[in-house]
């Protein structure tokens, strides 16, 4: 069985698989590094990888390294994967970003296809049906708009993304709502259609920690799958031992 553990900006999501299905997953905040040993008791784990977004504490990584079974970091740039990356700087590049587009790339080789994940940030990424990732765009997440409306104003209050979103806004906090909502349903079915133009038989993937109801944005995307990432790191561990085996 093999580990992966993705560390994003607001908390680290593991997963266990058996083969190429997951059978156990746990989201753990980062001050909670401490769980990540007792949920890797329960499985016969013989090895593992992992990414990080953001630098992490001496006690989170030392619950990492310290673990009984070989640990993989994902470093763009630098750790083998099994696509071509045509980013022209990888060493910058997310490892979020790298993983979940091998994971979609794992499921649909020989497809057009691109990943939208929504978090802290809403990326979109695009890799080839030959397999070569040509990159992507990074835009703010709705937590990030919404804060953003509220730091850099006066009088704007911080809101959330749970109410009424309707499409004219009759008051401040349905305006500043819908503004952030439909701004981001228009942005996702924009990039759709435009790389659709280009790529008529695209493969479009819907991922990330962030639920909020896109209407009908979510009907252009093909496929909705929360452990996309997961499903990139361990494709990429597999890569990495089977070239390790040669």
């Amino acid at each position: 069985m093999k580990l992966t553990i993705d560390i994003g900006n607001t908390c680290a999501k593991l997963a266990v698989f058996d083969g190429k299905d997951i059978i156990d997953s746990i989201i753990v905040e980062h001050d909670q590094p401490f769980r990540i040993a007792p949920f890797c008791q329960r499985h016969d784990i013989d090895g593992g990888i992992w990414s990080t977004v953001k630098d992490l504490t001496a006690d989170f990584c030392d619950s990492i390294t310290s673990l009984p079974f070989p640990m993989l970091q994902l470093v763009p740039g630098v750790t083998a994967v099994p696509v071509e990356v045509c980013y022209s700087t990888p060493l910058t590049l997310g490892p979020d970003r790298l993983a979940a587009i091998v994971g979609a790339w794992s499921l649909h080789r020989g497809h057009d296809i691109m990943v939208i994940d929504i978090g802290t940030c809403i990326t979109y990424d695009l890799v080839t049906s030959s397999g070569q990732y040509l990159g992507g765009n990074i835009s703010p997440g709705p937590k990030m708009r919404f804060r953003a409306l509220n730091t850099f104003t006066s009088r704007l209050p911080l809101l959330t993304r749970q109410g009424d979103t309707p499409t004219v806004g009759y008051d401040t906090a349905t305006a500043i709502r819908s503004g952030v909502i439909h701004g981001i349903r228009h942005e996702i079915e924009g990039y759709i259609s435009e790389i659709k133009s280009k790529y008529p038989n695209l493969l479009v993937y819907l991922t990330g920690g962030v639920d909020i109801d896109l209407h009908n944005s979510e009907k252009m995307c093909t496929f909705a799958d929360k452990f996309l990432v997961h499903r990139g790191l361990n494709t990429i561990l597999l890569h990495n031992e089977e070239q390790n085996k040669e």
